[in-house]
């Protein structure tokens, strides 16, 4: 219980709340203060009568208090059933989702686009469900429209306004790329001095393709149509945009339309942009050089001219920074293929910097790799039969005599019989922990390059994220502006739980985080009283970094409620 105390502090009378408490050490009553209010003569210059004035504001922490102490009378009828209704236990753990959804104000933005439409839902209500869900309980849209009583939210629509909602998102999906970057830089100044971005695939389980779904390199080597979807994540790992392509687009002719939104639609003037091999092509290095952004590119030693491959295995100039990786670099003119204004391939000279590296845990890791590609290719010999073009795929290359009927991928018999190839498996292992890196920044050392190109890894596990934790394939789906919009949620997800790992400090991975969000529920007891059985690292970590109280064991539904609501209202800004 709480009681007003006055007491003396340097002769002048100091108005206070304070508490009692039994301390077992002592084995007697203490006190504690909770609330000072400051010195009664400067408090009567606010209030008439301050005593009386804090006296009022005591009870009512008292009553407060009470209210959260009240003993609650339940009834319950011992032979009941347990039921396997979900209007009995809902999620509270969608909270700390709500609180970045509202701070990026998507609930404002998809708020005034409905107005456009005329509807009866609310695309906002939709769009949080089909979010909260891609990132909770993935599945097809049906899924999350039949588990939406799981959530403290009002959801007043149909299976039906969800299809349709999708076709209407997708009339402004570019639009929200550019606001949740805005908000980011308002927010969190956000920093884009070095940019990451790498391209993937998601296959499509159809028979024939579409002007989207097309046959291209799939990176899960299976013959069916695919998507390519080219991102780009800060080195906060926090995603800035994308892009879909048909699946046939290579992934070097990704990179040039997006780099062109960033300096346009993104205010992105300067940057060094950051890819994989696959991104390096002529074309590529002479636009963002044009456009006055930076590059840094790994670059394939194998493919690479007799000249850079001298290079790379003379062991001058290496400094060996470990027993285990060595480095070196050179500034060098060097040739490139660009396409000129009249589409015409014609090659110009560049300086370029490049940066070669030998890891020994690269070799290892690359040893270890290849082990089970040569295992596969002696059985491929053995009983070619039981293979063909798919699932010989890596081995085929150390086996040689071996032919594919083009049209159905099966081995062809010929008398010469399939032999392993020594040659090609000694070539292989020559390039062992050698990779390069080349780009435009001719003056940063070679640990600074080095540096930048390690974040890449963000970028990849972006798009594990979005594989693994976000499954965002399979993909319910036909119609492409439904499609399309399915990647949009994706996307949106994807920028929401990294910023929730971003403001937690990046202590946790994306998995541990939503599987606790999953686990913090509540189940209804009786008279709007709601009982939690959950609690661990992060809900204590969300209610220290973002105010979202998760750890109470009861609770009442107007509590919850003020704890959805407060997540509507508030910012938190930091500096990213």
């Amino acid at each position: 219980m709480f009681r007003l105390k006055v007491n003396k502090s340097g002769g002048r009378d100091y108005l206070s709340v304070v508490s009692s408490y039994w301390d077992p050490v002592i084995k007697n009553s203490r006190t504690k203060t909770i609330k000072s209010f400051g010195y009664l003569e400067k408090l009567k210059e606010e209030f008439a009568d301050p005593i009386s004035h804090f006296k009022t504001v005591v009870d009512e922490m008292n009553s407060e208090l009470a209210a959260k102490n009240a003993e609650f009378n339940i009834k319950c009828d011992i032979d009941a059933l347990i039921s396997d209704s979900k209007a009995h236990r809902k999620n509270l753990g969608y909270s700390a989702l709500s609180e970045i959804y509202h701070e990026l104000g998507l609930d404002v933005l998809f708020s005034n686009r409905s107005r456009a439409f005329n509807n009866e839902y609310s695309i906002n209500q939709i769009m949080m469900l089909l979010i909260y869900s891609q990132i909770l309980s993935p599945g097809s849209k049906k899924k999350a429209f039949e588990s939406k009583g799981i959530y403290f939210e009002k959801m007043d629509f149909s299976l039906e306004d969800i299809y349709r909602c999708l076709t209407q998102v997708n009339t402004f999906k570019d639009v929200i790329p550019k606001s949740l970057n805005n908000k980011m830089k308002q927010l969190y100044n956000r920093k884009s001095e070095i940019v990451y971005y790498d391209v993937t695939n998601y296959y499509f389980e159809i028979d024939s393709e579409d002007d989207l779904r097309k046959k291209g390199a799939s990176k899960e080597h299976r013959p069916d149509p695919i998507v390519q979807l080219g991102l780009f994540v800060d080195s906060n790992k926090i995603p800035i945009t994308y892009r879909l392509f048909p699946g046939n687009t290579h992934d070097s002719k990704t990179l040039i339309p997006l780099v062109s939104e960033l300096k346009k639609d993104f205010g992105i003037n300067k940057a060094i942009v950051v890819a994989d091999k696959g991104l390096n092509s002529g074309d590529n290095i002479a636009f963002n050089t044009v456009i006055e952004k930076g590059y840094v590119f790994s670059q394939k030693i194998r493919g690479a001219n007799k000249e850079l491959k001298d290079y790379v295995f003379d062991e001058k100039g290496y400094r060996v920074l470990n027993e285990d990786f060595k480095l070196k670099s050179r500034i060098a003119p060097t040739e490139i293929t660009i396409t000129n204004n009249d589409n015409k391939k014609v090659k110009v000279s560049i300086d370029q910097k490049q940066v070669i590296i030998y890891s020994k845990k690269y070799a290892d890791k690359a040893r270890q790799n290849r082990e089970s590609v040569v295992e596969k290719a002696h059985m491929l010999i053995k009983s070619p039969s039981s293979y063909n073009r798919a699932t010989s795929y890596g081995a085929a290359k150390y086996v040689k005599n071996l032919t594919f009927d083009q049209t159905t991928g099966e081995i062809l018999y010929s008398k010469q019989k399939p032999v392993f190839d020594e040659e090609k498996l000694k070539e292989d292992e020559r390039y062992d922990g050698y990779y390069a890196i080349i780009t435009s920044e001719l003056d940063k050392t070679d640990e600074e390059i080095l540096d930048i190109y390690k974040g890449l890894w963000q970028i990849e596990e972006a798009f594990k994220v979005t594989k693994t934790d976000l499954r965002s394939r399979p993909v319910y789906l036909s119609r492409q502006d439904r499609i399309e919009a399915h990647f949009l949620i994706c996307f949106i997800s994807l920028y929401i739980v990294r910023l929730l790992a971003y403001k937690l400090d990046n202590k946790y991975s994306i998995s541990k985080i939503i599987s606790s969000l999953n686990k913090m529920s509540y189940s209804f007891i009786a008279q709007n009283l709601y009982v939690g059985n959950y609690s661990d690292e992060i809900t204590i970590a969300i209610k220290d970094k973002l105010n979202i109280d998760l750890d109470r064991k009861f609770i009442t539904l107007g509590e919850i409620r003020k704890i959805i609501g407060d997540t509507k209202k508030r910012t938190n800004p930091q500096g990213l």
